[in-house]
């Protein structure tokens, strides 16, 4: 039996940097897709101007506060499975899961933070109640 695990994306997040004048605009892609367990799935995101590594990966399910995966672009968030990595800089950023797993199914964004690290996400924490 081919079962699918759907990894919905958002396809456009709009962000505003605390004190910057204009928004950055973080732009996803594939917009939508499917797939089966054990394949291999790649999301790319792309900012309007670099962010050098300040960018972060999020997985929510329905009806669940977004989970922190991935921030400083590569960096593992404690207790996300190791099949997660992300990787790139500047403008360009991939996040990949190497081997779908049937709980993996979500939606996936990026998000831009700033280099204010331990701030930025310890408000990210409290708002989304991450351990």
């Amino acid at each position: 039996m081919d079962v699918k695990a759907p990894a919905q994306l958002l396809g456009l997040l709009l962000l505003r940097l605390p004190g910057a004048s204009c928004e950055i605009q973080m732009t996803q892609s594939p917009s939508s897709l499917s797939a089966s367990p054990g394949d291999r799935v790649t999301i790319t995101c792309r900012a309007s101007q670099n962010v050098n590594t300040w960018l972060a990966w999020f997985q929510q399910k329905p009806g669940k506060v977004p989970k922190l995966l991935i921030y400083r672009a590569f960096t593992l968030q404690t207790g996300v499975p190791l099949w997660f990595s992300g990787s790139g800089s500047g403008t360009d950023f991939t996040l990949t899961i190497g081997s779908l797993e049937p709980e993996d199914a979500a939606t996936y964004y990026c998000r831009q933070h700033n280099s204010g690290i331990h701030s930025e996400l310890t408000r990210d924490k409290n708002l989304y109640n991450l351990q």
